[in-house]
C-alpha cells in the first residue's frame, strides 16, 4: 500500500541518527536541524482527488511549545494493547519508527530532554499556517481544512478574550468547518456569537436544544472537491455537560446520538455525497466503536483524546486519523475517490518542528498583535524547574504534582485533587517557569480553587467514578480526560476490576497511614463543575507557591501503584 511507502519515507527523512554516533544526550542542535528540514516534512507523493487536512485539540496555543507524549496510556477490554494504547518504544515498534528519529521524538516520551533540546519546540500556528498553505498551494480545490474542536481555549490571552485571538487567527488559516468541546465552556450566549460570525461551518449533529431537541447548529456541510461531492458531519463531545459544568450550557443536550448520526449519514448519501468524513470530538475508542456500528463513514477525523498516530486505523471500511493535540501535527490525508468509494488513500502525520519550519509572516503579525499587551506579563519568571514537568498520561504529571503541591500548601489541605486535564504545555529541566507557563495549564472559565471536607469514604467513591469514567471497558460509558491527579495521598489501581474494586491501599502520603472511610479530611482542588464553587483562582494559588519556593523539582514518583 502507498500509504506504508509515504509513511517510510517519513521516518527514513526525520532519523536522526542511522548507528555509530554517541547517545541522544550528545547530539548538538546543529546536527539534528541539519537533518530535518522543511521540505523533507512536508515532502508527499499526492494520490486522488480529495485531500483531507485536519488540525484538533490545539487548546489555544499560539506559539511553539515544548509538549512530552505519554508514559501510560492503558486500554481496556478490546482496546487493551493495540493502538492508540501503546507508548513509548512499544509505540515505536508497532508502527516500524527508529528509535532517535525527530518522528520518534514526536510520537514519544522516548529520550525527551535530550531530543526536545536537540529538535526544538513544536507547533504555533503560523507554523501550521506555512504547511497548511504548502498544501492547498499543491492540491487547491481539492483540498479540505478541518477543524476538530478545542481550539478556542486554555491559554491566557484567549481567557482574556474569550477566545476571540484563536477565532481571529484560525481564520487566517480559512477552515472548511470546525466541530467543538472546549468551547462550549465560554458559555451559550458566548458560542453563539462566535458562531454567527465565525464564517465556515460550526458542526454539531449531536447537541439539541433540551426542550424540543431542535438541532442548535448544523448537523453537516457538503463540498465540492476534485469533482467528489463531499459530506462532512461534526460531532462535539457527547459528554460534555458531565466533564464540564452543565450551568454553562443549560439548554442544550449533548450524547453520541448514534441512531442521528447514522440517519445523517444516509441522508447525506441519499443526497449525492460521494465521500462521507466525521469530524469527530469523540475520542479515539469511541470513534472505533462507532466505526463498527454506523455505515457509510469513509473517515473519521478523531480528537478530544490526543492521540498521535502515524498511519490510519481501518475499522471495516473506515479510516480512523488521529492528529495529536497543541499544535505539534497536522495531519494530511489523499484519497482516490471513485464511484463513491474509496479506492485508494496516502497519509502523512506532520509533525511540526517549529525550527524547522519557516513562520508563515501573516500570521505570525497576527500573532503579536494579538500577544501585545500581554507579552511582558506572560513573559515574567515566577519560578524554576529542576526535574521535565509534563501533564499528559492517564496518572500525575510532574506539573499536576506541582499544582497538587500548591494546593496542599496554599489551601492549608491534607489532600488535593486536581482534574485530569491533558492540556498545558511541557517544561524541561532548568528551564524558568513564566507566567505563561502557569496560565497554560490553568487557564479556564471556572477556575476557583475549592476548600472543603470529605470522607474517606468518599474519597474512595470519587476516585472509583472517576476510574469508571476512563477505565470502563465500553467506550460508549468512558467520560473523557485522565485520572483525578492526587496531592498528600498514595493508591493502588486495577484497570481491569469493575466500578467499586478498582482503587485500594489508599494511604496518607506524610505519615503512610491507611485511609480512614469513617474520618473527614481537608481537601482542596479547583475546576469544580458545580455553580458557585468559591475560591481563587488556580493560578494565583500557583503563583503564591511558586513565590514561596522559588525552584521545584517533582519527579513523578509514588503517587499511583498501576497493579
Amino acid at each position: 500500500m502507498a500509504t506504508r511507502r509515504e509513511f517510510l519515507q517519513l521516518a527514513a527523512a526525520t532519523a536522526a541518527v542511522s548507528g555509530g554516533l554517541a547517545a541522544p544526550g550528545e547530539w548538538s542542535r546543529a546536527f539534528a536541524q541539519q537533518r530535518l528540514t522543511q521540505n523533507e516534512l512536508l515532502a508527499f507523493e499526492p494520490l486522488g482527488n480529495v485531500t483531507l487536512v485536519h488540525v484538533t485539540d490545539i487548546h489555544a496555543q499560539l506559539k511553539p511549545i515544548f509538549f512530552r507524549e505519554p508514559t501510560v496510556n492503558l486500554g481496556v477490554g478490546a482496546a487493551a494493547g493495540i493502538p492508540p494504547h501503546v507508548t513509548g518504544a512499544a509505540l515505536l515498534e508497532a508502527f516500524g519508527v527508529p528509535k532517535g528519529s525527530a518522528l520518534a521524538h514526536a510520537l514519544t516520551d522516548q529520550d525527551f530532554e535530550a531530543l526536545a533540546k536537540a529538535y526544538g519546540r513544536v507547533g504555533g500556528l503560523d507554523r501550521i499556517a506555512t504547511v497548511v498553505a504548502a498544501i492547498r498551494a499543491e492540491r487547491g480545490s481539492n483540498m479540505l481544512l478541518l477543524d476538530g474542536g478545542d481550539t478556542w481555549t486554555n491559554s491566557y490571552t484567549s481567557m482574556a478574550t474569550k477566545g476571540q485571538d484563536m477565532v481571529d487567527c484560525m481564520a487566517l488559516l480559512k477552515p472548511d468547518a470546525m466541530t467543538a468541546h472546549w468551547e462550549f465552556t465560554l458559555g451559550e450566549a458566548r458560542v453563539k456569537e462566535i458562531v454567527d460570525q465565525l464564517g465556515y461551518p460550526f458542526l454539531c449533529q449531536n447537541v439539541r436544544e433540551s426542550e424540543f431537541q431542535d438541532e442548535v447548529f448544523k448537523a453537516s456541510a457538503t463540498f465540492e472537491r476534485g469533482g467528489v461531492k463531499v459530506a462532512v458531519i461534526g460531532q462535539a463531545l457527547p459528554y460534555t455537560p458531565i466533564a464540564n459544568p452543565r450551568w454553562m450550557i443549560p439548554n442544550w443536550t449533548f450524547g453520541i446520538r448514534e441512531k442521528e448520526l447514522q440517519a445523517e449519514v444516509d441522508k447525506v448519501r441519499a443526497e449525492g455525497a460521494q465521500l462521507v468524513v466525521l469530524l469527530s470530538h469523540n475520542g479515539f475508542d469511541v470513534d472505533r466503536k462507532l466505526a463498527s456500528r454506523v455505515t457509510g463513514l469513509d473517515v473519521i477525523l478523531t480528537g478530544h483524546t490526543h492521540d498521535a498516530l502515524p498511519a490510519p486505523i481501518k475499522v471495516g471500511e473506515t479510516l480512523l486519523i488521529a492528529s495529536g493535540s497543541h499544535g505539534k501535527f497536522v495531519s494530511r490525508l489523499d484519497l482516490d475517490v471513485k464511484g463513491g468509494k474509496v479506492a485508494g488513500y496516502r497519509y502523512r502525520l506532520i509533525p511540526v518542528f517549529a525550527d524547522a519550519i519557516s513562520p508563515d509572516p501573516t500570521m505570525a503579525a497576527a500573532i503579536a498583535r494579538l500577544r501585545a499587551p500581554h507579552e511582558a506579563m506572560l513573559a515574567e519568571v515566577v519560578g524554576r524547574t529542576e526535574t521535565t514537568l509534563y501533564r499528559r498520561g492517564n496518572f500525575n504529571g510532574t506539573l499536576d504534582d506541582v499544582i497538587c503541591d500548591a494546593l496542599l500548601a496554599e489551601r492549608d489541605a491534607e489532600i488535593a485533587l486536581s482534574p485530569g486535564f491533558r492540556w498545558g504545555a511541557s517544561l524541561l529541566p532548568g528551564q524558568a517557569i513564566t507566567r505563561e507557563d502557569v496560565y497554560n495549564a490553568t487557564a479556564m472559565s471556572y477556575p476557583a480553587a475549592y476548600r472543603m471536607t470529605m470522607s474517606g469514604a468518599r474519597l474512595k467513591e470519587v476516585l472509583e467514578d472517576v476510574a469508571d469514567n476512563i477505565f470502563n471497558p465500553d467506550p460508549y460509558l468512558q467520560q473523557g480526560g485522565d485520572m483525578v491527579r492526587v496531592g498528600g495521598l498514595t493508591y493502588a489501581i486495577d484497570v481491569a476490576k469493575p466500578i467499586g474494586a478498582r482503587i485500594n491501599d489508599l494511604r496518607l502520603t506524610r505519615t503512610g497511614a491507611p485511609l480512614d472511610p469513617n474520618r473527614d479530611y481537608v481537601v482542596a482542588g479547583w475546576a469544580s463543575v458545580n455553580e458557585g464553587t468559591e475560591g481563587p483562582p488556580i493560578w494565583d494559588v500557583v503563583f503564591a507557591h511558586l513565590a514561596r519556593n522559588k525552584t521545584v523539582a517533582p519527579n513523578g514518583a509514588g503517587n499511583v501503584r498501576v497493579l
